[in-house]
């Protein structure tokens, strides 16, 4: 075993037990790099210096999704939806935004809620801090409450299957790779980013389209044509540093 790869091992030993294993990257002649959101010693228990090790925070990213499904009030014909989301994550001096958004023919709005998790979180690159909002109760009380007992039960639950089981799965599934804060906000109360959400996912159920990964976004264009338009969210400002958290 090379010197680089015994580091590799005595690091991994110091990792606290509500660590997620951490993801290693090693660079030849540089050194270690690791994902973890804790601090760390650099030694093991021998006092045993390593060499070239660094600490690196995964990114911190906001995730504000909403979902639409259109007839709702027609049991007889299909119902498209929608399923969307803006993504945001400060980098140098300031945000980064991107869009996404997905639609299907025949659907629901729980299975949409869904949906905008399961879209979103796949379309991130590597392992993030991720701050999820959501005005759908099902969705932030699903993976806030009940998908831990579900899975403990093997995803069964009093009176059978949870309903929409796969799509569950599968969200639970995405969502191991991230630290995940699952957040719910009241919909249609005037919040900005939820509103933008909400449009994107509407104009994709209207619409049947999909964004086929992230966009560049169009969040700020829409807030000024609001603010021109409307009047709306004049005392809303959206370039602010980050908070304490790092969240906006």
């Amino acid at each position: 075993m090379d010197a680089e790869s015994q580091d590799a091992e005595i690091v991994k030993g110091m990792f606290r037990p509500e660590c997620r294993p951490p993801s290693l990257v090693v660079k030849p002649g540089v050194g270690l790099f690791f994902l973890c959101t804790h601090r760390h010693t650099a030694s093991n228990t021998n006092g045993q210096t390593l060499r070239n090790i660094t600490m690196v925070q995964p990114p911190r990213v906001t995730i504000h999704a909403d979902e639409s499904c259109l007839g709702n009030q027609f049991e007889s014909r299909a119902n498209p939806g929608g399923a969307a989301g803006l993504v945001e994550f400060w980098k140098g001096e300031k945000w980064e935004r991107r869009d996404f958004w997905h639609s299907e023919s025949d659907t629901t709005n729980n299975r949409m809620a869904i949906r905008s998790a399961i879209e979103g979180l796949t379309l991130l690159k590597r392992p993030c801090i991720v701050r999820f909002v959501s005005d759908s109760q099902y969705l932030i009380r699903g993976m806030n409450e009940w998908v831990r007992g579900w899975k403990a039960k093997g995803w069964k639950r009093k009176g059978g299957p949870p309903e929409n089981l796969q799509l569950w799965q599968e969200l639970d599934k995405v969502a191991a790779r991230h630290r995940l804060e699952w957040s719910w906000v009241r919909g249609h109360t005037g919040h900005p980013r939820n509103e933008y959400a909400n449009y994107l996912a509407t104009r994709a159920a209207k619409e049947q389209s999909s964004s086929q990964g992230f966009v560049d976004s169009g969040f700020v264009a829409w807030l000024e044509k609001q603010r021109e338009d409307r009047e709306r969210y004049l005392d809303f400002f959206e370039d602010l540093l980050p908070g304490g958290d790092g969240f906006p």
